[in-house]
């Protein structure tokens, strides 16, 4: 049976299998069926939804296949991804549904639900939906019809969590910041949020027209926040992605500092100030070599895990620690959230900054110098088909044979996205020429052999 649960929830073409509205309401009549498996109680679900112009319809099937099922619904509106999971946690509800694609184009969207704990759905759960999701249309009761209005006050109470809870005492009078809000989720949130605690906030790409998210703007495009910090003179850039649950940053001179560095920058002041539990940082398989040895300069250890945010938080979970994420910008404080959330990090980040050490106050490229990143290559392959790579054995043995040209001087990983089709190899070395070559050549091998045409 295809799997409709990827690493990061349902994505899809809207409008198209699984993405259509039929089987959308189908997927909230299942949920509800089994959260209330065994019990009498109403459950209550939580919705939210970002820019694109689908995601009201798709907001509102689900809803309608939930409400068919017994449960109790609300919406926040427009709101980021982890503003649902904080929701879902903070009232207590059965389960928190977001309708986003997160840094993908309008074309798509998704489905991807949190449990009451604020963590993503538990696998025995998405299984169980996707067991009957493809059962015959006559097996499902005629969905309830009456659309539901989305409650401001929810969006609210999520501002007033980060802005009262996570900044207080935070004072950013004097810091000037450019917000680029991805034209997405964070429009209005982003630049309210920062201006409450004091700072001069410039916002761009916060002007949403259902089709314009992600375009040319937000973490994946961040060229044009580059220059306004530089030209405006700003502290630092902040880049969301379309549900906010990701940031980059740019500091004061314009360069752009990914997830490693900003993983550094709070893995050093946590650690300064005793609150580095365990010692250690939990990123991915992709987070750079450079991160490893600058932490390990510091006494950190990094412990890396496959791809994905809730592979990291398990790790978290499971073997302890305060800080962990991913190069990408995703990056999670268990102690406070267990979803990666974009406004919470850029936050902590900001109180880093608002914090002189050692007598002086730093700015952002003082504070992200200490970590020197390895040149690092990534290509991203369209492919038809995923077979496991060691089975296709001309890829197998130039893997090995890579695998063993850069033992102990660089790191390589191919694996497939778990959201779209594609095949990514990364490379890291110290020379940058030869790790481009060496990408391009294999990446022409996956093309030659699982290529898409």
């Amino acid at each position: 049976m295809a799997e409709f649960f990827g690493t990061d929830g349902i994505r899809g073409v809207a409008g198209r299998f699984p993405l259509d509205e039929a089987t959308i309401a189908r997927i909230g009549y299942l949920l509800v069926r089994e959260l209330r498996s065994g019990t009498s109680q109403v459950p209550l679900i939580i919705s939210g939804r970002d820019t694109r112009e689908s995601g009201t319809w798709i907001e509102q099937a689900v809803l309608r296949g939930a409400r068919t099922a017994g449960a109790q619904v609300k919406s926040a509106g427009i709101i980021t991804t982890p503003g649902v999971a904080f929701l879902a946690r903070s009232t207590q509800a059965d389960a928190g549904i977001v309708i986003s694609a997160s840094h993908n184009s309008y074309e798509d969207n998704g489905i991807k639900i949190f449990a009451t704990t604020g963590q993503k759905l538990s696998d025995t759960i998405e299984q169980a939906i996707e067991r009957d999701l493809t059962a015959a249309p006559e097996d499902f009761p005629p969905m309830a019809q009456e659309e539901v209005t989305s409650e401001p006050d929810l969006k609210r109470r999520y501002l007033e969590f980060l802005r009262d809870q996570i900044g207080k005492g935070l004072d950013l009078t004097g810091l000037k910041i450019v917000v680029d809000c991805a034209e997405g989720a964070a429009y209005e949130l982003a630049p309210e949020l920062f201006t409450s605690l004091g700072a001069t906030t410039l916002a761009i790409h916060n002007s949403p027209n259902g089709r314009n998210i992600n375009l040319n703007c937000g973490s994946l495009h961040p060229q044009e926040l580059q220059q306004k910090v530089v030209a405006s003179g700003a502290d630092l850039g902040i880049a969301f992605d379309g549900d906010a649950d990701r940031l980059m940053l740019v500091d004061e001179r314009g360069a752009l500092l990914d997830g490693d560095y900003i993983m550094f920058i709070l893995a050093e002041h946590m650690r300064e100030r005793d609150r580095l539990t365990g010692g250690r940082v939990v990123a991915t398989v992709m987070s750079n070599l450079g991160l490893e040895l600058s932490l390990g300069k510091l006494g950190i250890a990094l412990t890396r895990t496959s791809v994905g945010d809730k592979f990291v938080l398990e790790e978290l979970l499971a073997g302890g620690g305060s800080l962990g994420g991913e190069q990408s910008g995703h990056v999670i404080f268990p102690e406070i959230s267990l979803a990666g959330d974009g406004m919470i990090t850029a936050l902590e980040v900001l109180r880093v900054l608002s914090q002189p050490a050692r007598g002086s106050r730093r700015s952002l490229s003082e504070l992200s110098e200490g970590m020197k990143r390895y040149p690092q290559v990534t290509i991203n392959v369209p492919v038809a088909r995923k077979p496991p790579l060691e089975s296709v054995a001309p890829l197998r043995e130039a893997i090995d044979a890579l695998d063993q040209e850069l033992l102990g001087r660089g790191r390589l990983l191919v694996r497939y996205s778990g959201t779209e089709n594609l095949a990514r190899v990364m490379i890291e070395g110290r020379d940058e020429q030869e790790i481009h070559h060496q990408a391009k050549t294999l990446a022409g091998l996956i093309r030659e052999h699982l290529g898409s045409g």
